[in-house]
């Protein structure tokens, strides 16, 4: 919940992507339709699943698609956690999104007390199998503990991840969690580490560019 309409054209004024890598940027739905157009995809952070209804707050992907937006994310780790989203409503997001034409970047992740009690891979196999298919869909891995905490997965543990999710579901898999300047390289270095999915450093144009530009040497 960061940048309104001004902050968002000031942002798209200031970043420009570099050469040999897919950018996307993911503002809120206020500043959707001052980003879309400025040369960078937009997707949403979020979609509902029905095309039009009694879901106050909520937002369609029809709606997405009338102000051009290219695609959403669904199941992130703060929707899951601060508001109780489930699988299933997490797979029919990303089902009414795929339907419309959008691209999808659908989350899964663990919880610190869910990797302390070692289900970190029972966790990630029941969040991948709600996923649907599809050659517009990509994966996030957010291990929860790490989001605005400061704490990163190390590369081996992401990888280790990643490498257990593409087995379960053949499409590329973007890393989330403490993503910055000084360790986007060492992370998007894993073999089976496909991008990244960039919070609070996102927010500085420079600080973006400098993941973004990390991905474009390894990629």
């Amino acid at each position: 919940m960061s940048k309104g309409p001004a902050e968002t054209r000031a942002f798209l004024d200031a970043f420009e992507p570099p050469s040999g890598v897919d950018v996307i940027v993911c503002p809120p739905y206020v500043s959707l339709a001052p980003a879309v157009g400025n040369g960078v995809p937009v997707y949403a952070q979020s979609v509902h699943w029905a095309a039009e209804g009694a879901f106050t707050g909520e937002i369609s992907a029809s709606m997405l698609v009338e102000l051009g937006v290219d695609g959403a994310v669904v199941g992130h780790s703060e929707r899951r956690q601060q508001f109780g989203e489930p699988d299933d409503t997490v797979a029919r997001r990303a089902e009414a999104a795929l339907a419309a034409g959008l691209g999808v970047i659908a989350c899964v992740g663990e919880t610190e007390a869910e990797r302390e009690a070692g289900e970190t891979e029972a966790v990630l196999t029941r969040q991948v199998a709600a996923i649907p298919r599809h050659e517009r869909l990509v994966i996030a891995y957010e291990p929860v503990w790490a989001i605005g905490t400061g704490r990163t997965a190390t590369p081996e543990i992401a990888q280790e991840a990643h490498a257990l999710i593409r087995a379960l579901h053949p499409t590329p898999v973007l890393y989330g969690g403490s993503v910055k300047p000084e360790n986007a390289a060492e992370l998007m270095a894993q073999p089976d580490v496909g991008g990244a999915l960039v919070g609070g450093a996102s927010l500085d144009p420079a600080s973006f560019r400098a993941i973004c530009e990390a991905a474009s040497a390894v990629s």
